[in-house]
């Protein structure tokens, strides 16, 4: 604990500091030296850069530390080509997942974003992005799934952002099979209207662990001889879930490689600059290896030839974090820490 405590206090550099503080208070951009410095910079020290400046970061009286709406407004008309990605970076995971997942849940249209935070996060993520809804937003993240998405999507998404799920390794065998049987039963009833509000399926994909449910895919390949997740075609939301769950590299490559395309409306770009900054303190390597398997082409060189500019330059920064050391996070007992 007191280790931990050491490294989340310890500051960047005083120079690095008053460059970013310059820049975020309007005073002028050196965006070369930003993307280097930001860039660089692990989550310790982002998290004190938000600890010590109040002027940027306020705190509510759930001790929750998060940006000032005003001088986010003030961000993003400064940074221009890769404002969303600078703000975005500089978050604590929490809030942006918190942020992302508002504006998901008031687009009936972005709801596989939140399947996308509720599925590929750890359970202790989830949770705390769940607590920085609350102070973001006055209001819970279950309690605006359930009002504003409408359809039979509904009771699954509410399910999915309510669930805290076993994180360990262990799984019972026999239960797995199980689960793979009742998902064929569900799969194949004529009567089921909808399997998005079948009982088994929602039971199945909000509750079990992620090593759970890949003993069920397995079971279920080798009983039926079908892979479950094109069981799922007909079923978007079923899809991205097991996805999520199960192949989150496949999923992000997938993802990345829609956001790449020359023809990508707006809206599927953005997924660029989600997907890099969420991913790029945990399991950007695996995502890069998983791309260049799919795609036949490395995530870099597609990132070259379509991006632009410093934002494209602040990406590939990212990028280039999955070949350094890996950050391991905080454990839950002082994941507190970060509240402080």
């Amino acid at each position: 604990g007191c280790l931990i405590k050491v490294h989340l206090h310890r500051m960047a550099p005083s120079n690095e500091v008053q460059l970013v503080t310059k820049a975020f208070s309007g005073l002028g951009v050196d965006e070369k030296s930003l993307i280097t410095i930001l860039g660089k910079w692990e989550p310790e020290q982002r998290h004190s850069f938000r600890l010590g400046f109040s002027c940027f970061f306020v705190q509510d009286e759930c001790h929750f530390g998060r940006w000032r709406d005003d001088v986010i407004k003030c961000l993003r008309q400064e940074f221009l080509r890769f404002k969303n990605a600078v703000v975005l970076w500089t978050m604590h995971p929490w809030e942006r997942d918190a942020r992302l997942a508002n504006k998901a849940i008031k687009n009936c249209l972005q709801s596989h974003l939140l399947v996308e935070i509720a599925c590929t996060r750890s359970s202790e993520d989830l949770l705390g992005t769940r607590r920085a809804y609350h102070s973001l937003f006055d209001r819970s993240i279950e309690e605006d799934a359930a009002e504003y998405i409408k359809g039979s999507e509904r009771k699954l998404l509410v399910k999915l952002v309510s669930a805290y799920r076993y994180e360990g390794k262990k799984v019972n065998d026999d239960h797995a099979k199980f689960d793979a049987k009742a998902l064929a039963i569900a799969i194949r009833n004529p009567n089921i209207k909808s399997l998005l509000e079948d009982d088994d399926v929602l039971r199945v994909l909000t509750t079990r662990s992620k090593p759970h449910l890949k003993k069920v895919c397995e079971h279920y390949n080798e009983i039926f001889g079908k892979n479950l997740d094109e069981e799922f075609n007909p079923h978007k939301r079923l899809k991205e879930t097991l996805q999520c769950l199960c192949t989150p590299h496949k999923y992000f490559a997938k993802v990345l490689d829609a956001a790449l395309k020359n023809d990508a409306d707006k809206k599927v770009k953005k997924a660029l600059t989600r997907v890099i900054t969420t991913r790029a303190d945990i399991d950007i390597k695996q995502i890069i290896d998983e791309f260049q398997i799919q795609y036949g082409v490395a995530l870099t060189t597609k990132i070259q030839e379509t991006a632009n500019g410093n934002y494209k330059d602040f990406l590939l920064t990212l990028v280039a974090k999955g070949n350094e050391k890996p950050w391991k996070s905080v454990c839950c007992k002082d994941l507190n820490l970060l509240f402080v």
